[in-house]
């Protein structure tokens, strides 16, 4: 297996709105989609960082509405 510091990554997200990273060379899983970035592991993780800033679920987020922060 490669080392995962050298591995190509993509961002992906799922109908909840939650991300996640994985390795660009194989075929994105069942209920995730691309989101069209792709890059190193830190710097996918920057933009998922950048991305991502309420963790709740869709759903969650839907049903007790704007998060207080």
């Amino acid at each position: 297996m490669a080392d995962v510091t050298t591995l190509a990554w993509t961002v992906l997200v799922n109908s909840e709105q939650q991300y996640g990273l994985y390795p660009t060379d194989l075929p994105i899983p069942k209920g995730w989609r691309d989101t069209g970035y792709a890059g190193t592991e830190e710097e996918c993780m920057r933009h998922v960082d950048a991305a991502w800033t309420d963790m709740r679920p869709l759903s969650l987020r839907g049903a007790l509405g704007p998060s207080v922060v």
